[in-house]
């Protein structure tokens, strides 16, 4: 990952590396990899997740229609 620092602006580029990072899912990931977690208990995390975004996506599809 590669940020550009212009004009001495460290505090811009830092913000954007932060942003990337976010986007790309890093601190989420380093914050489930701190404690270990069961695999059946990592599963019934990610079907509760995958239904979340489901629920959303349906929630965002229903608004757009009207």
């Amino acid at each position: 990952m590669q940020v550009s620092v212009r004009d001495n602006n460290v505090d811009q580029a830092l913000r954007a590396l932060k942003k990337k990072l976010q986007r790309e899912g890093v601190f989420r990931e380093m914050r489930l990899k701190e404690h270990f977690e069961k695999p059946s208990v990592r599963k019934a995390r990610e079907k509760k997740e995958a239904l979340s975004r489901q629920r959303k996506l349906a929630r965002k599809k229903a608004e757009r229609e009207g």
